[in-house]
């Protein structure tokens, strides 16, 4: 698909390439901000669904080199979607049985601040995430303080987001039947982004750092924080992506008695749209922030949900 538009004003480093024609002037002035910044390599991308986001445009993509920028990544650290196949067709599935299906899936998958009351319910998925989060939190006592009680993190495994976060039971095309949800880290990548977004700001205040918007602060590479921050994300966006598998199998099992029986066909799709991940682009091992955004080289299998689809 060809770019729509590129710009590039006096005080820019590099030019913002736009894949729409439709983009407000605030979500453009919020781009060129950040294609100032001195270490965004090559260009910034932006997506036919951009608009305005808090640090970054929400549908852009930003590669850095020798910085991060963990407002642009934002707070729902790993927020993505999970979709499988069914081996069901629409004219398999009845209005009496999708309400069946509604009212399985809602008493199987706790939403918004809610969590499993079992602690036991998700043990397995939880266990491997216990040690890493233990040991971030000794080097930074205050993220206790951030999310509150340390258990509640374990029990909101399997749940589903609040805002635009969504479980359904869908059609493709063909009419097949899919099962496709949102979410992403729940109130701890929350709690993670939102300490490290202040941490930031207060380091480019003790360097002196002067930036085109205060929600730019970034971590260079090497340091103090940076190296503490990746494993912060590292840590979410595993989270995130367990959290959608555990999800789907809480509701692939409550739809066994509500819909014919069916299996899960093709592989299933587990795709981040808000994350940063070290790719190599134009020449140089970069680091890229999608935010609202997928990755689609070829080979890659994404999703574009809902409204993100309106303008493509």
């Amino acid at each position: 698909m060809p770019v729509k538009q590129a710009f590039k004003h006096e005080q820019q480093r590099v030019p913002v390439k736009i894949w729409t024609d439709d983009v407000d002037e605030a979500s453009k002035e919020q781009l060129a901000r950040i294609a100032q910044l001195p270490f965004v390599h090559h260009h910034v991308a932006a997506m036919p669904d951009v608009h305005l986001g808090i640090g970054a445009t929400i549908g852009s993509v930003i590669a850095t080199d020798g910085a991060i920028i963990p407002a642009a990544v934002g707070v729902d650290l790993g927020c993505g979607m999970v979709a499988a196949r069914l081996s069901l067709t629409a004219n398999e599935v009845d209005e009496k049985a999708l309400q069946k299906a509604f009212d399985g899936i809602t008493r199987a998958v706790p939403v918004g601040k809610a969590q499993h009351r079992d602690q036991d319910v998700l043990a397995d998925a939880v266990r491997p995430f216990v040690q890493p989060l233990e040991a971030m939190c000794q080097k930074h006592p205050d993220l206790l303080k951030s999310f509150g009680k340390f258990s509640k993190w374990m029990n909101q495994m399997g749940t589903l987001g609040g805002g635009n976060h969504f479980i359904e039971v869908c059609l493709d095309e063909s009419g097949r039947v899919w099962v496709m949800l949102h979410s992403g880290s729940r109130g701890i990548g929350n709690a993670l982004a939102s300490y490290f977004i202040a941490l930031a700001r207060r380091d480019m205040e003790r360097w002196l750092i002067q930036l085109p918007h205060r929600d730019l602060a970034y971590f260079p590479e090497g340091a103090e924080h940076f190296e503490d921050y990746m494993q912060a994300v590292s840590w979410a966006q595993d989270y995130a992506r367990v959290n959608r598998e555990c999800m789907l199998a809480l509701v692939l099992k409550a739809l066994e008695g509500c819909l014919p029986l069916f299996t899960v066909t093709d592989e299933v799709v587990n795709c981040h749209h808000n994350y940063v991940a070290r790719e190599h682009h134009y020449g140089k091992n970069v680091w890229v922030t999608r935010k609202g955004a997928i990755r689609a080289r070829v080979g890659d299998v994404g999703i574009v949900p809902g409204s993100m689809g309106v303008g493509a």
